[in-house]
C-alpha cells in the first residue's frame, strides 16, 4: 500500500521591524516528504528538497530561478490549512488580498492596484482565472477562484510578468499547479470540523481519489469537496446572528493519455458553486456587527474546462492550452440607507414639482412612494464567458542558448445587469423570483486579444546568462449598455442603448542577468515592463471625448541574490525592487461631477524589500522568516483636463501597509515505530494602511496593524495513513482588519476581517 505522507510543515511569520530591512528577497520552503519517503530521507539533506518550478516556461529550481519566487509544496498547503488565495497570501511577501467576500477579492503583488483589469494573473495550471468586469468595469476587483486541494505546489512570481503572461500579470502572477493523473491507484480523504467564537459551527470534507484506466495509457483523477462556514457577523437591525454563512461544492476531474513517452494530453473540468452571505460589518458599532437592512448575497458559479497537449521531439518541445470557462456571479449591497438620503422635501421638490416646494398632500405622497421602495438591495448579476488558445515552443536542450517561442489568443464576453430590488423587511433575504425592479442598468463588455511572445537566454560563461523578452499585443474591447428602467428619485433616468470601442497594440520587453557565482551563492538583476488593457467606459451619456482610457504600464527594476549557507542549512532569498508606474487607469469625477468613470491620470514610484529564509538547525527542527518592506506612493497627481480622482503626489497608495512578515518553526519528532508527533505556529504580521489616498478626506479612515497567531499539534500515524490534527486559528482572538472605508450616509462604515478564533479538528486518511 502507497504511503501517503502526513509530515506538516510549517511556515511562521512575525513582524520583526527594522531588522528585515537588511532581508529582501523571495525563498521557497523546502518540499515536504513524497509519498512513500522516510522522514530521515527527507531531512538528509535540504539540496534534495529544492522545489523544481515551471514560472519560466520551462523547469528549473527556484534557487536557480532569476526572479523572485515564492514556491509552496501541496503538503505545505495542504497541513496549513490553505483552501484559497486569502490562506496562502501570507506565506509570500508583499502579496496582499483585499476581501469582500468569494468572487469580491482584490489581489496585489507589490502595491500595484487600481480599478480596472486585475493587476497579478491567477492561473490554475496554465490557464488564466477570468475576473468578472461586472457593471463597473472592474474585473481587477471580482477575481475568480477555486477551492485548493489535490495541489502539487502554488507558485508565487512577483514583479511583472508581461513577456511569458500578457496582461493582468503587471504586477506578478500566482500559479496553482494541479496534481496529475499516475499510473497509481490511490486516493485521501480529508475531514474537519471547528467553530469560531461568537459563530456557527463550520465543516469541510474533501476527496480525492486517483484510477489507472487503461495500464500506462489513461489514467483519471477526480478531486471532490464541501465546505460549510457558519458565519460570525451579528445583523444587529434584524436581530439576527452569523449571518455570513457560506457554502462552497466543487470538484475537479482530469483525465491524462500519455500514447508515447514524449506525448501527454490533459483534458481537465473543474466546478465549484458558491452560495453566501456578505461578511461585511460596521466598525462603529462594535467588532462584527452589522446594521444593514438587507442581507447581501455573494454567490457565483464558475467552471473551467481546458485541453493541454505537450510534445517533447527532441531539441523543442510544443505546448498547447486550449481552454474555457463560464463564470456567473450574484453580488449585492443594502441600498437602503443610500436612497433613504433622498427622502427629504428638496428632492421631493426636484422630482415631483419642477423644483417648486411640494405641498403637504404632495409631500405625503412622495414620502409614501419612497417608503415603498425599502428595504431596497442592489443586486449585480454577471456572467461572463471566456475562450483563450496558447501555443507555444521551447527548447530542451543544454546548449548555450535557450528560448521559448508562443501565440496567444482570447475573446472574452461579459454582460452585466444592475438592479435595485426589495428585500423582505423581516428577514432582510432579498425577495425571489425577482419583481419588477425600481431601476435596471444593462452592460455588456468585449475583449479580443492577440499576442506573439519571445524569450531567450544566452549563456555567456556555464555562470553568467543573459536572458531578454518582448511580447507584442493588440486588443480591441467593445463596450456599451442602457438604462430600461429609470429611478428619477436619484437622478438616474433612463438612457437609450450606445456602445464604443476602443483599441491597442504595443509591446513589452524584459531584459535580465543572472550570475551563478558558486552551487550556494546566485545574483540577478531585472528590468521589465507589465500592462494592464484599456478600454470604454460604459457610462451612459458620458461625453464621447472621455470613453476611451488607455493601457497603463510599468518598469519594474530589480536586483536580489540567492543563498545558501551554514552548510546549506540555511536558505536565504532577497530582493529590492522599484516600480515606476505610468499612466494609471484610475476611477474619477468629470470636473463638473456629474460623472464617475474610468479614465488615466497620475503615476506611483513603488519602493520595496524582500527577503525569505529557512533554517533547519537539526533534523526535525525547522524556521522560516519573511518580511517586505513597501512604500508605494504617488509621483504626479490623479488629475488631467478632464477629470479629477482623489490621489495628489507624494499620497500613499490605499490599502497597502509599509510592512509586513512573519515568523515560524515546526518541531516534529517520532514518539513511537510508525508514530510521529509535531508541533506547528505561525504568526502573520500587517502593518497599518490607509483607505482613501488623501489625508484631508473626512472619510479616510486608519486600517490599523495587526498579528495574528495561528497553531496546530498532531500525530501521523504511518502504517495506517492516517492524521489526526488540533488546531487554532487567531489564537489570540484579534479583530484583523484587512479593508474599511467609510461613506456620508449611515451604515457606510464598511469592514472585512478575519475571523474571531477558530479552533478545530482535522483527519486524513490516505488508502
Amino acid at each position: 500500500m502507497t504511503r501517503i505522507s502526513l509530515k506538516s510543515k510549517m511556515v511562521l511569520r512575525l513582524s520583526v521591524g527594522a531588522a528585515l530591512t537588511a532581508l529582501v528577497g523571495g525563498v521557497s520552503m523546502p518540499a515536504l516528504a513524497q509519498s512513500g519517503e522516510s522522514r530521515a530521507a527527507a531531512d538528509a539533506d535540504t539540496s534534495q528538497n529544492e522545489i523544481v518550478v515551471t514560472a519560466l516556461r520551462r523547469e528549473s529550481t527556484v534557487q536557480t530561478t532569476p526572479m523572485a519566487i515564492t514556491a509552496l509544496t501541496g503538503e505545505t498547503l495542504t497541513n496549513a490549512g490553505v483552501v484559497d488565495v486569502l490562506d496562502y497570501a501570507k506565506f509570500a511577501p508583499s502579496l496582499r488580498i483585499i476581501d469582500l467576500g468569494p468572487g469580491q477579492r482584490r489581489i496585489s503583488l507589490r502595491g500595484i492596484q487600481a480599478s480596472g483589469e486585475p493587476t497579478v494573473g491567477t492561473y490554475f495550471d496554465d490557464v488564466a482565472l477570468t475576473g468578472s468586469v461586472g457593471t463597473a468595469s472592474d474585473a481587477a476587483g471580482r477575481t475568480g477562484d477555486f477551492t485548493m486541494f489535490d495541489v502539487d505546489r502554488v507558485e508565487v512570481l512577483r514583479g511583472p510578468q508581461g513577456t511569458l503572461y500578457g496582461a493582468g500579470a503587471m504586477g506578478g502572477a500566482i500559479r496553482v499547479i494541479t496534481n496529475k493523473p499516475t499510473q497509481k491507484f490511490e486516493g485521501l480523504v480529508d475531514a474537519q470540523i471547528s467553530t469560531t467564537r461568537g459563530g456557527d459551527k463550520n465543516h469541510a470534507i474533501n476527496a480525492m481519489v486517483n484510477v489507472p484506466l487503461v495500464e500506462d495509457l489513461i489514467a483519471a483523477r477526480a478531486v471532490m469537496y464541501r465546505r460549510f462556514s457558519g458565519g460570525y457577523v451579528d445583523n444587529t437591525f434584524l436581530g439576527r446572528d452569523n449571518v455570513n454563512e457560506a457554502k462552497v461544492t466543487g470538484g475537479r476531474l482530469t483525465v491524462r493519455f500519455t500514447p508515447t513517452e514524449t506525448f501527454t494530453l490533459d483534458a481537465s473540468a473543474m466546478y465549484e458553486d458558491v452560495e453566501a452571505i456578505s461578511p461585511i460589518w460596521q466598525a462603529n458599532l462594535g467588532a462584527y456587527k452589522n446594521f444593514e437592512q438587507v442581507l447581501a448575497p455573494n454567490n457565483g458559479n464558475s467552471q473551467l474546462y481546458s485541453l493541454t497537449a505537450n510534445w517533447d521531439f527532441g531539441p523543442a518541445a510544443l505546448t498547447s492550452v486550449t481552454s474555457y470557462q463560464e463564470r456567473k456571479t450574484e453580488d449585492g449591497f443594502d441600498d437602503t440607507w443610500y436612497t433613504a438620503t433622498f427622502r427629504t422635501p428638496g428632492r421631493c421638490a426636484t422630482v415631483v414639482n419642477g423644483g417648486a416646494a411640494c405641498s403637504p398632500t404632495q409631500l405625503t405622497g412622495f414620502f409614501d412612494y419612497v417608503d415603498s421602495l425599502f428595504p431596497m438591495a442592489a443586486v449585480v448579476n454577471a456572467k461572463v464567458k471566456d475562450f483563450a488558445q496558447e501555443v507555444r515552443l521551447s527548447s530542451t536542450g543544454e546548449g548555450a542558448f535557450s528560448w521559448t517561442l508562443g501565440g496567444f489568443y482570447q475573446k472574452r464576453k461579459n454582460e452585466g445587469r444592475y438592479e435595485d430590488v426589495l428585500a423582505d423587511a423581516a428577514t432582510g433575504e432579498i425577495i425571489k423570483p425577482l419583481t419588477a425592479p425600481a431601476y435596471r442598468r444593462r452592460v455588456r463588455d468585449e475583449l479580443r486579444q492577440l499576442a506573439a511572445f519571445g524569450e531567450g537566454t544566452f549563456a555567456v560563461t556555464p555562470e553568467l546568462k543573459l536572458t531578454a523578452g518582448i511580447r507584442y499585443f493588440d486588443y480591441d474591447k467593445t463596450v456599451g449598455g442602457f438604462v430600461d428602467i429609470p429611478l428619477p428619485l436619484i437622478g438616474a433616468g433612463a438612457l437609450p442603448p450606445k456602445f464604443v470601442d476602443a483599441s491597442e497594440k504595443g509591446t513589452l520587453l524584459k531584459f535580465n542577468a543572472s550570475w551563478e557565482a558558486s552551487s550556494d551563492i546566485f545574483l540577478y538583476a531585472t528590468a521589465a515592463q507589465g500592462f494592464r488593457p484599456g478600454g470604454a467606459n460604459s457610462v451612459i451619456g458620458l461625453p464621447g471625448a472621455l470613453t476611451s482610457y488607455e493601457a497603463d504600464r510599468l518598469w519594474n527594476y530589480e536586483a536580489g541574490t540567492k543563498l545558501q549557507l551554514l552548510d546549506r542549512k540555511l536558505t536565504l532569498n532577497l530582493a529590492a525592487y522599484q516600480v515606476d508606474w505610468d499612466n494609471i487607469i484610475v476611477r474619477g469625477r468629470t470636473l463638473d461631477g456629474v460623472y464617475s468613470f474610468l479614465s488615466n491620470a497620475g503615476a506611483a514610484r513603488i519602493r520595496g524589500l524582500e527577503a525569505e529564509a529557512f533554517l533547519r538547525p537539526t533534523r526535525g527542527l525547522q524556521f522560516t522568516l519573511s518580511g517586505n518592506y513597501n512604500s508605494a506612493k504617488l509621483s504626479e497627481d490623479q488629475i488631467n483636463a478632464n477629470i479629477t480622482a482623489a490621489g495628489r503626489k507624494g499620497d500613499r497608495i490605499p490599502f497597502v501597509p509599509r510592512w509586513t512578515g512573519a515568523i515560524g518553526f515546526e518541531y516534529t519528532v517520532p514518539v513511537s515505530d510508525g508514530v510521529d508527533l509535531f508541533l506547528r505556529s505561525d504568526a502573520n504580521y500587517v502593518g497599518a494602511s490607509y483607505s482613501e489616498f488623501r489625508p484631508t478626506n473626512v472619510n479616510r479612515k486608519k486600517v490599523e496593524s495587526y498579528t495574528l497567531v495561528n497553531a496546530r499539534i498532531g500525530v501521523d500515524f504511518e502504517e495506517s495513513n492516517t492524521g489526526l490534527y488540533l488546531f487554532v486559528n487567531n489564537m489570540f482572538d484579534k479583530v484583523a482588519i484587512n479593508r474599511q472605508t467609510q461613506a456620508s450616509w449611515p451604515s457606510s462604515n464598511n469592514t472585512t476581517s478575519s475571523p474571531p478564533r477558530t479552533i478545530g479538528i482535522n483527519l486524513r486518511k490516505g488508502f
